[in-house]
């Protein structure tokens, strides 16, 4: 992983006003850049993820990049297989963690300038606009790239794409926008104000200044965080998905010979109050539990205010003529199943794109599992053929 530090010279004035800088941006990339600095992508994260794309940081690493499998050398695959959606044998590769994140990049958790404290509740409001800038300001100055063969993303990541090629219609050639949207429906809203509200109310939270007891070896609002990832994680699976992983199975489930019964009765002979009795409940706990070992809540509250208040059409007139500024191709696809971002918001996009004269290919994916489809590995080949395809 590296990092750039951006806006030394001049602050980055965001949307809301604020002046900020200078703003450190943890990145990773993949591939070499061609002479004619004509052949990088730029990889737009989701909600919580960050900018390790792909491969291992390190020989002890557990687990590879969020997207790995879909991002690396096509020289690499299994006989077969086909090449990687993103094939680093013909890409430069960038993927950056976002503005307000917690993974590198300046956020709230991060030391104001000219203090000793982080900057908390303090940090400003950061917008989908502000991200963009920040990485569009990576993407030149610390590369020289003056145009992006394409930039991809799925969830939050396809908002920041559509971002991109709207708000820099010359420095960018194609868009990938998998699992999103033009805005984030109110029900969305309304999941992210209740993981926000569980975060808020925990005890440990101390109005976003937990950082400093946390190092003290006391307790962070770890509990509200893990509620609402909890949350979360049931918008990104579909009905499909969980009864088919879980069904209505019980943890551990204990069965055996029950008075007077059938041999083959559970025993219900559970405290009330045990929080863990289903495999579900199991699965979202530990969900819960394993978050808060990477993610910051003071970020989480940040980056899904800028999801609810993302509109690509706010201050550009319609979604049509704000589409209409773009100049970049568009791949638009979306899954069956995914009732977070549902197919009906991508149609919106196409039929506002073709509307205004753009060049817009669509696709519906049928998959069972839910929002989460794009970063699924069964996925992922099939995801790949068609980014080739598209790319070209």
């Amino acid at each position: 992983m590296r990092s750039a530090t951006l806006f030394d010279r001049r602050p980055l004035r965001t949307e809301g006003g604020a002046e900020l800088g200078p703003v450190t941006v943890a990145y990773q990339t993949h591939g070499t850049l061609n002479a004619a600095k004509d052949n990088a992508v730029f990889v737009c994260h989701a909600l919580t993820g960050d900018a390790h794309v792909a491969g291992r940081l390190s020989p002890d690493d557990k687990k590879p990049g969020w997207w790995d499998g879909f991002v690396g050398p096509g020289s690499g695959t299994e006989p077969g297989a086909g090449p990687p959606g993103l094939d680093t044998d013909r890409h430069f590769v960038i993927c950056a963690n976002v503005l307000g994140g917690c993974s590198g990049t300046t956020g709230p958790g991060c030391v104001r300038p000219g203090s000793e404290e982080r900057w908390g509740l303090r940090f400003p409001f950061v917008t989908l606009g502000d991200i963009v800038e920040v990485h569009a300001e990576l993407v030149r100055e610390t590369f020289g790239i003056e145009r992006l063969k394409a930039v991809i993303g799925g969830s939050l990541g396809g908002m920041q794409a559509l971002e991109w090629a709207v708000r820099f219609p010359e420095r960018v050639e194609a868009a990938i926008v998998i699992a999103s949207a033009a805005s984030l429906g109110p029900q969305g809203i309304g999941f992210n104000a209740v993981g926000r509200r569980a975060i808020l109310t925990d005890p440990h939270f101390r109005g976003g200044d937990y950082h400093a007891a946390v190092e003290r070896g006391e307790p962070g609002p770890d509990a509200g965080l893990a509620l609402a990832r909890m949350l979360a994680h049931i918008t990104y699976l579909s009905e499909a998905s969980i009864e088919r992983k879980f069904g209505r199975r019980l943890q551990g489930e204990r069965r055996g010979k029950v008075p007077g019964g059938d041999a083959d009765a559970v025993d219900f002979k559970h405290d009330i109050a045990e929080e863990v009795q289903f495999q579900i409940e199991s699965y979202l706990d530990y969900q819960g539990r394993r978050f808060t070992q990477r993610f910051d809540a003071n970020s989480l509250l940040y980056l899904t205010r800028a999801m609810d208040h993302f509109d690509l059409a706010r201050g550009r007139g319609c979604l049509k003529d704000a589409l209409a500024r773009a100049k970049a191709r568009f791949l638009i696809l979306s899954y069956t199943t995914d009732w977070l971002f549902p197919t009906a918001g991508s149609r919106e996009v196409v039929r506002a794109l073709l509307a205004a004269g753009g060049d817009a290919t669509f696709a519906e994916l049928v998959s069972p599992y839910g929002h989460d489809a794009f970063l699924i590995e069964d996925e992922l080949p099939r995801l790949g053929r068609i980014v080739n395809a598209f790319l070209g």
